[in-house]
């Protein structure tokens, strides 16, 4: 090996074109935009869902129904669950940070308990909502039931 022979790795560079730099790199001129038209401008976006003029999708399907965008998404946790991380755990207080650090809910998720399973511990639930039977089921054990 000498330095006359020397060369980069193979994959190690790449070629990238060079538009716009004088017509004697062949790329000069339009710079590969073509004569003319929005596309050949400084500063063209196409918008989102543009169809070259068409009548977009989104536009030509029906619409119907109704979304409430201040509808409160609650992720929901059975009683089974929660006797199920009372046995494992050893806690009576169930708060949504032990549901969190328990992997069963998201950081931010609101908590609704439901009252499918039975329970057998005393518990302290404190939660966002809570099914009537599962306020039953808990208090049934003597356990307290607190909304959030």
């Amino acid at each position: 090996m000498e330095l006359n022979n020397l060369k980069p790795a193979k994959g190690s560079t790449h070629y990238r074109r060079r538009l716009g730099r004088g017509p004697g790199s062949g790329l000069g001129g339009t710079s590969t935009r073509g004569h003319k038209g929005a596309k050949s401008r400084s500063g063209y976006s196409k918008k989102v869902g543009f169809e070259g003029g068409q009548m977009p999708l989104q536009r030509r399907v029906p619409k119907y129904g109704f979304k409430n965008f201040n509808r409160k998404e609650y992720k929901s946790i059975n009683i089974r669950t929660l006797q199920e991380l009372v046995d494992k755990t050893n806690n009576a207080d169930i708060t949504p940070e032990a549901l969190y650090n328990a992997g069963l809910i998201a950081k931010n998720d609101l908590v609704k308990i439901l009252g499918d399973g039975e329970l057998k511990a005393k518990i302290n639930v404190k939660a966002h909502a809570f099914s009537k039977s599962a306020k039953e089921a808990i208090e049934a054990v003597q356990g307290t039931a607190e909304e959030l």
